[in-house]
């Protein structure tokens, strides 16, 4: 692992960090927030994947959540959104697939499959990387995002709520598998199969699932979200959670729409949600 840059930041610490990746075969980049609890003790971490076009950079950036991270004592973890510069014909040809845009997946089909495999990259080797490189807790993790990093912690946290104690999104794309971003990702990256689809569909997992998070799932969404009945479609998620039997906290907000403006709104509310479970 190679130091970036770091920076003091809220009386913490503000790193950005690369390491080449077993997993995905690239050089991959992530930042971490350490908040000044980290000097003396172990902390919980909660884990944020960003959405299309953004980088590891974006979110520590933008949300103003290292205020609320050091008032909380919460290390803050965020991964690039994609392996880059594999030279796949047509990773860079568009916003919605490719560089940028794994959706969180490991894909099945060539030439994807050998280099975009970050549902393995985060669960795995970038949770090993933070536990051997940062005084973190491993058995007090948490996992949130935006958009299609919205999609990706509502699945890692479906698929593995043994590592991912507390879930939470914004704005995020529930239903992959019927929206036209997910329909033209999944197609290049898992197949026609829509089975294997729906193992990486936040709504299709939750059918599966019997009150997977007892302690709840919290989902801010802006009214004014210019992608809401096109893309995100959160009514789905919300009937899969009343089926399952899962406690769903679907905040729908007035006014609001899809960008950090938006998120930097409720993010203490999503901080304080992931301590109070990750503290108790």
């Amino acid at each position: 692992m190679r130091v970036i840059s770091e920076h003091r930041c809220y009386d913490g610490v503000q790193g950005f960090y690369r390491h080449v990746s077993t997993v995905t075969g690239t050089p991959m980049r992530f930042s971490v927030y350490q908040p000044p609890q980290a000097k003396h003790q172990k902390v919980p971490v909660l884990f944020y994947l960003a959405g299309l076009t953004c980088t590891e950079e974006t979110f520590m950036i933008k949300a103003n959540a290292q205020r609320f991270a050091a008032q909380y004592g919460m290390m803050l973890v965020s991964p690039d959104t994609s392996p880059r510069n594999t030279g796949f014909p047509g990773e860079n040809d568009s916003w919605d697939f490719g560089t940028a845009a794994s959706f969180y997946v490991d894909a099945t089909q060539e030439p994807w499959s050998r280099h975009f495999k970050m549902y393995s990259y985060v669960v795995q080797e970038l949770r090993d990387t933070i536990v051997q490189n940062f005084p973190a807790l491993p058995d007090r993790m948490g996992i949130f995002g935006h958009s299609m990093g919205g999609h990706g912690a509502l699945v890692l946290a479906l698929k593995n709520p043994d590592i991912y104690k507390s879930v939470s999104a914004f704005a995020p794309v529930t239903a992959p598998s019927q929206c036209p971003w997910g329909q033209k990702a999944f197609s290049s990256y898992l197949g026609s199969n829509i089975a294997d689809w729906h193992q990486y569909d936040a709504s299709e997992l939750m059918k599966q699932r019997q009150n997977p998070f007892p302690q709840g799932i919290l989902i801010d969404q802006g009214l004014e979200d210019q992608f809401l009945d096109v893309q995100l479609l959160p009514h789905h998620f919300e009937a899969a959670c009343i089926k399952a039997g899962q406690h769903l906290s679907l905040r729908r907000h007035s006014g609001y729409d899809h960008n950090y403006y938006f998120i930097m709104s409720f993010m203490e509310d999503h901080i304080a949600y992931h301590h109070r479970i990750l503290s108790a």
